[in-house]
This record gives structure tokens, C-alpha cells and sequence, in this order.
């Protein structure tokens, strides 16, 4: 703040939170200290790049006037973020009743031997804040919504509730899992053993079938033996008699 006779003046720097090709404005406050009319009018060093509202005019005794400074769409930010600029604020008493149409050039001249304050501001710029970068809910595997702590180390209230359901179902997830995997196993062996012995039970039906088949013609080559012996022995007998 400036504590010049005439005019108090907040703030001495004119903070621009600089974001390009966007108009940004920043305000000044000046309050008259006196009981007397006092006129004021802002000059800068950079008049096509900022925009001064009111930049004349005039401030009643003990009390305040807001003046507007707004800075044009910047294609480009300057190198480290610094400001050259600067800007001057003259302000001068003058008769009771004065209006801002009856501000003059000349009422500002000290070699006319007018008594001018003045005050020099300066221009920063500043980096916008950047906002918190927003964390999908559930976006990390087996992540969970941690609940606030207290100073004391306990959880809040609804914050407890929250992390017990988050914990819970985050464990039951992982036993669900588990029990169909061992279920899917289960009935995996099942289905083997099922086929192993359906193909076991195939050999054997196949085999007492070839046995079968077997047996049945080894008594038809006996039958048969056994009546050519029997046809011999009868001829044998025949040709005895």
C-alpha cells in the first residue's frame, strides 16, 4: 500500500494471472485521505496492451474509487514469465465539486507548479493455479477410497464405513475368484476320469469279444476232430469184423 499525502493506494504491483490469448484484469483501490476533492489519472508505458477503467478521474473526500486494468489476449507468454511494464499514478487536490469531465492535462503539470503525487506500479504475471489432476475411481487394480484420519491417527466416522466396504468387498472378490477356479478345476478331473473309463470299459468289451469269438471257434475245431477220430475208429472196427 502506498502512504502518500493525497492517496492511499492497494496494491503497488498489478498481479496479471497470465493465460494466453485470454483477457485478464486486475483492479486498484485508492482512498483519499484528505477532506479535500482530489483528481487522479493512470499512465503506462504500454497504452496498446492494457486498458485502464476509469484512467482519469475523481476521488471524494474519505472515500474509495476501484480502477480496472485489464490486459489484451497475449498471443504468446513473455520469456520467464517477466514484465517490463509499468504504469504511473498522478493524483493532485482540486476545487470541491470538480467531475471527471473537468479533468485537464494541465492539472497534472508541476511545472505549472501543481502539487502531484505520484506513484509508480509495477506489472507481474503469474501462473495460473493448475488444478488437481482427478483420479479415476478404481482405475488401479485392488486400489480402495482411503477414508480421512483425524490428528489423534482414527479413522472418521463415514469414512470408516466406507473404507470396512471397500476392504470387505475387495477380499471377497479375491475368495469368490478362488472357489470358481476350484470349481471349474473339479469338474475339469471329473470329466477326465469319466472319459478314462469310459475308454478303459471299451477295451475290455472289446477284448471278452475277441475272447468270445475265440472260444467259439476252438469248440468247433474240437467237434470237428473229435468226429473224424470217431469215424476212423468205426472204419477200424468195420474192417476187423
Amino acid at each position: 500500500m502506498s502512504t502518500g499525502d493525497l492517496l492511499n493506494i492497494e496494491p503497488l504491483e498489478l498481479k496479471f494471472f497470465f493465460e494466453l490469448k485470454k483477457q485478464i484484469s486486475c483492479s486498484l483501490q485508492l482512498s483519499n485521505k484528505t477532506d479535500s476533492y482530489v483528481a487522479f489519472k493512470v499512465k503506462t508505458t504500454n497504452p496498446k496492451k492494457y486498458c485502464v477503467r476509469p484512467n482519469t478521474g475523481v476521488v471524494l473526500p474519505r472515500s474509495t474509487c476501484d480502477v480496472i486494468v485489464t490486459m489484451q489476449a497475449q498471443k504468446e507468454a513473455p520469456p520467464d514469465m517477466q514484465c517490463k511494464d509499468k504504469f504511473l499514478l498522478q493524483s493532485v487536490k482540486t476545487n470541491d465539486g470538480v467531475t471527471p469531465k473537468d479533468i485537464t492535462a494541465e492539472m497534472f503539470n508541476k511545472e505549472a507548479g501543481h502539487v502531484v503525487e505520484e506513484c509508480k506500479l509495477r506489472v507481474l504475471y503469474v501462473s495460473p493455479p493448475q488444478p488437481p489432476s482427478p483420479v479415476p475411481e478404481g482405475s488401479e487394480e485392488g486400489s480402495s477410497p482411503r477414508g480421512s484420519v483425524s490428528e489423534n491417527g482414527n479413522v472418521n466416522g463415514s469414512d470408516s464405513t466406507t473404507l470396512t466396504r471397500a476392504f470387505t468387498e475387495r477380499h471377497e472378490t479375491p475368495e469368490k475368484s478362488a472357489e470358481a477356479k476350484a470349481l471349474i478345476s473339479r469338474l475339469t478331473e471329473e470329466k477326465n476320469n469319466a472319459i478314462q473309463l469310459n475308454n478303459k470299459l471299451s477295451q475290455e468289451l472289446d477284448l471278452l469279444r475277441r475272447e468270445s469269438n475265440k472260444t467259439r471257434g476252438g469248440v468247433s475245431m474240437v467237434f470237428v476232430i473229435l468226429i473224424g477220430l470217431l469215424g476212423i475208429i468205426m472204419g477200424y472196427l468195420m474192417k476187423k469184423t
